[in-house]
């Protein structure tokens, strides 16, 4: 068994297909698929089925495709820890984030991480907080930037609080509530609400403050991203609540203060035990020590 099967495999496994996967493994598409057929005939099952419309994984190829990852993953670590210990930084770097995020300069900090370590490969992902803290556990990212009501704390990474903020309330131009300087949770509870899907970390925070205050709210529209939120409420389907440094990047809508505004606390997290070479350099920028 070797890696570049196993390279194949994956390639193959996430573009279902063997033509893409060649392209993107820069190998003609005979040599990838004697490969494979190679692999197959070492494992003694079928790794994939394949169709006139389609290539899919069969069970065979569901159970190896973990372990399969698992050892590149594995390679690419070694050889950037020996790259380390000669004191160059190469291998990857996946950064996950949440849209909201204001107390680091992600785009900033990547641009400078680029200039000193040009020969690291850099994954951004955006996603919700809660996603991204289990993709940290489980290795899919290296390092992650989150938003979390202060009653909760992330778990099972290593972590560094980056700020602590308040919510804001965001309405329409013309709604009877833009020419206010400052607003309760009671008033804004009378209104219609865009939020976030209920049980994200990011929805929480308003959820939690209404719950404290004894409201109940109409929340009619649920969207996955902050910048949806303000769409919606541009055209005066509903208000929201968003963070308060979130704020400047919101066009066509108003921010009001709010008297009792909930709070949230934006996190950096990583790996608790052994964070990559391009992790701990990463952090390094951030002025944060991953402890290696």
């Amino acid at each position: 068994m070797e890696l570049q099967q196993l390279r194949y495999v994956v390639a193959i496994a996430e573009t279902s297909s063997f033509t893409r996967a060649a392209e993107r493994c820069l190998v003609v598409q005979s040599a990838l698929s004697h490969q494979v057929a190679r692999l197959e005939r070492e494992l003694g099952a079928r790794l994939f089925e394949r169709t006139s419309r389609r290539v899919r994984l069969t069970p065979a190829g569901e159970a190896f495709l973990p372990s399969a990852r698992q050892c590149l993953d594995a390679a690419e670590r070694a050889a950037a820890e020996v790259a380390a210990a000669v004191g160059e930084v190469r291998g990857r770097l996946a950064v996950g984030l949440i849209p909201t995020v204001t107390a680091a300069d992600v785009p900033g900090t990547l641009r400078e991480f680029h200039d000193r370590f040009p020969q690291v490969r850099v994954k951004l992902r955006v996603g919700a907080s809660d996603d991204l803290i289990e993709q940290v556990r489980d290795g899919a990212l290296d390092v992650a930037f989150l938003g979390l009501p202060t009653t909760a704390r992330p778990r099972g990474v290593a972590v560094r609080e980056l700020a602590r903020g308040r919510l804001i309330a965001v309405v329409a131009p013309d709604h009877p509530l833009a020419g206010e300087p400052a607003v309760s949770l009671r008033r804004l509870a009378s209104e219609v609400f865009v939020d976030l899907p209920a049980g994200t970390a990011g929805r929480a925070q308003s959820d939690q403050a209404f719950a404290a205050a004894g409201l109940d709210r109409d929340v009619a529209y649920e969207v996955s991203s902050a910048d949806y939120v303000a769409r919606l409420v541009r055209p005066g389907l509903g208000v929201a609540m968003l963070p308060a440094g979130y704020a400047p990047q919101l066009t066509g809508v108003v921010t009001i203060e709010i008297t009792d505004a909930p709070a949230r606390v934006e996190y950096v997290v990583w790996a608790e035990a052994n964070p990559t070479p391009a992790a701990s350099a990463f952090l390094g920028l951030l002025g944060v020590d991953a402890g290696r």
